[in-house]
């Protein structure tokens, strides 16, 4: 695919990626990749990912407020997840192609099934610390190789019962912490090429103007409603992706 073409499918990819984040406060990379990885390799669709995420993370800490305090309680997961991303990034830059979509189908699957179907039960505040430790180096581990980790780190958010504030500032705030390692991964291994990471650059573009499509949606919709929806377009995403990765 020419670079022209790949930009109008990234710009639309985006577009539909910002509103998701937008709207329900999650789910940008997890619907640009499931996205783009219909027509393109799963490297290039991280890639092409990495700023958009970074930067779209860091408007949506500096939006929310409250950086110091949030670095507080989750410090130690942070430093897990940055830890086990960077650490993935390096080993897992030679796994194959079908690898990378079993994983990320999985990680897509788990996503929309953890939202749609489980109910987290709650878990003592005297495990915190264990806790952000296990769910850091997990969301590390898939983080490194497939540029998702929402999963685990929304099912310990959950667990932990934060309010709902706190709950995006620490998403916005933990995602940003491990795209750092991310980007630095992938252009250590020489995956971030000067012309993808333009492209990438881009892409903020886009991911902006649906951003701000998502804040109107998000005022003049049922949320619910459009998260129940996505959430099972991720689901199909994601087991689509299982099927490349067994049947290619």
């Amino acid at each position: 695919m020419d670079m022209l073409s790949l930009g109008l499918l990234g710009a639309a990819a985006f577009v539909l990626a910002g509103t998701v984040k937008g709207t329900v406060g999650l789910g940008l990379p997890t619907t640009a990749i499931g996205v783009l990885t219909l027509t393109v390799a799963p490297r290039t669709a991280i890639v092409m990912t990495l700023l958009p995420m970074l930067f779209a993370n860091a408007w949506q800490v500096f939006r929310m407020g409250g950086v110091l305090a949030t670095g507080r309680r989750f410090w130690l997961f942070g430093i897990t997840l940055m830890v086990g991303v960077g650490v993935t990034t390096l080993l897992a830059a030679q796994a194959s192609d079908r690898l990378i979509y079993a994983m990320l189908g999985g990680v897509i699957v788990l996503f929309a099934t953890v939202n749609l179907a489980v109910r987290v039960p709650p878990l003592p505040a005297r495990f915190d610390k264990a806790a952000q430790v296990f769910f850091g180096t997990l969301a590390g581990i898939m983080g490194g190789i497939t540029a998702v980790w929402a999963p685990p780190m929304a099912i310990y958010l959950t667990a932990m019962q934060v309010p709902k504030d706190d709950f995006v500032r620490a998403t916005g705030l933990l995602i940003f912490l491990g795209c750092l390692p991310l980007v630095w991964g992938y252009w250590a291994t020489g995956q971030m090429t000067g012309s993808l990471m333009g492209l990438s650059a881009a892409m903020l573009v886009p991911t902006l103007l649906g951003f701000s499509i998502g804040e109107r949606l998000r005022r003049s919709m049922d949320q619910e409603r459009f998260r129940r929806v996505f959430l099972w377009i991720f689901l199909v995403l994601g087991l689509n992706l299982i099927r490349r990765a067994i049947w290619g």
